[in-house]
């Protein structure tokens, strides 16, 4: 009895074939995944020409893939595909890899995330036919530095590489640049040299966005020089929970000329500050952001955060100030500290309690209500809370004594001062026609 075909893996056309066939797949609709009419310039008799319809975006993951399969049908079914997704596969064998990619002349996107390629030699002849792709993704499969080089090098009008959850701690040198790349994606990796992300700006001279957060990037160790000349046309970078515990390092960050937008969390050098405190601080020290953290940066924000900053440092001794300090100081002068103003509600107040010829001073909470306020009286008075009723008096008014009928009021609504009065009138006596008084 023969094992299951499944065992050995999967051919791509096989899956292909299965997924796409008008029993599981028969109506598409919508751009780019309309229904593919194959053209009449197809090989003649293929067993799938009747009976398959493919979409420009193939997504073929976790199918157990590991080979190519017949590669004219590949070419007889694929030559209108732009988008090939592989991911969660078996493949291990970049000549298979390199039979598929061939046969496919028109893709700009790949994506191999989470096959087993770690260790796995890509020779040259193999790689030439990866030279029209724009976008490939490879994260989480050990993939190495010797095979990414020899990929970029090839992949001459590549833009987005995508190299998360590789466990890279170090980066080959290459004496190639791939000018065409604009992205790099390179996450949750053990990078925490920044003389291995020197490197990418050698590699990639025309990088625009450098995402590489979960790393835990130590420190920005280049001069000003260097850093200008680094990354000429970096405008966004991500850096989230890199390891950064210096301000030097921030303020290292105005060195890239074009950078517009940062990403930065997580990182120690901030976690003894406020929310506030760190996005202030943060875009004092970073002048010429606009978006910071995936917001963006208002002038007015920028002009309150530079205050802040300039305040905030007034206590520091001079050895101590940041060079970001002196040069808001010349903007807006040497600043004064802003007056602390307790904005939080009172939570009491003391008050005379007037019941009759008797008059008590009294503490109240002004989060009670006024059910409750009628329950502390009754032992100030000696009333039940059915037989009084209650009045407040503003000293500081104009307007008369302010019945208090609504018990679930609270009093703070009243606005209670220290030294205002609360009137308690025995209902007996109101019946008797006793005067408020005014």
């Amino acid at each position: 009895m023969e094992p299951p075909q499944d065992v050995f893996g999967r051919t791509f056309v096989e899956v292909m074939s299965e997924k796409y066939s008008p029993e599981n797949f028969p109506v598409r609709r919508g751009p780019g995944i309309g229904v593919v009419v194959v053209p009449i310039t197809c090989p003649q008799g293929s067993p799938m020409k009747d009976r398959l319809n493919l979409p420009s975006i193939l997504v073929l993951t976790g199918c157990g893939i590991n080979r190519a399969g017949d590669q004219a049908e590949i070419a007889a079914f694929c030559a209108h595909v732009i988008e090939l997704d592989l991911s969660h596969n078996k493949l291990q064998d970049w000549q298979e890899i390199s039979k598929i990619v061939s046969n496919i002349p028109n893709l700009e996107f790949l994506n191999l995330s989470s096959n087993p390629l770690g260790g796995v030699t890509l020779e040259p002849r193999w790689a030439e036919c990866f030279s029209r792709v724009r976008r490939l993704i490879f994260n989480n499969t050990q993939v190495s530095w010797d095979t990414l080089l020899l990929l970029t090098r090839e992949t001459t009008e590549l833009e987005e590489l995508f190299l998360c959850l590789n466990e890279y701690s170090s980066v080959s040198a290459s004496s190639m640049a791939c000018p065409s790349l604009r992205l790099l994606h390179i996450t949750d990796n053990s990078l925490k040299d920044w003389a291995e992300v020197r490197k990418f700006g050698s590699m990639f001279p025309s990088l625009d966005t450098l995402i590489m957060a979960n790393n835990n990037l130590a420190s920005i160790e280049d001069s000003k020089d260097m850093l200008l000349r680094l990354f000429p046309k970096l405008r966004s970078i991500n850096l989230h929970n890199s390891g950064f515990n210096r301000w030097e390092d921030i303020e290292k960050l105005n060195f890239f000329p074009r950078l517009e937008e940062v990403r930065l969390q997580g990182i120690p050098l901030l976690q003894t500050y406020t929310n506030t405190e760190q996005r202030s601080l943060m875009v004092a020290q970073l002048p010429s952001i606009s978006l910071l953290n995936g917001s963006v940066v208002t002038d007015s924000e920028r002009e309150d955060a530079e205050r802040f900053f300039i305040r905030y440092h007034l206590d520091y001794p001079e050895e101590e100030l940041p060079y970001r300090y002196h040069s808001l100081v010349t903007k807006y002068g040497k600043l004064e500290p802003l007056a602390e103003i307790d904005l939080r509600p009172r939570c009491r107040a003391e008050v005379e309690v007037h019941c009759e010829e008797k008059v008590e001073q009294l503490s109240i909470r002004l989060d009670q209500t006024v059910a409750e306020l009628k329950k502390q009286l009754t032992t100030v008075v000696q009333l039940s809370t059915s037989s009084m009723r209650i009045y407040y008096i503003d000293k500081c008014s104009a307007f008369g004594p302010e019945e208090m009928k609504y018990k679930t009021r609270a009093l703070h609504s009243y606005s209670i001062q220290d030294g205002d009065e609360i009137l308690v009138v025995p209902k007996t006596k109101l019946k008797a026609g006793v005067q408020l008084p005014k």
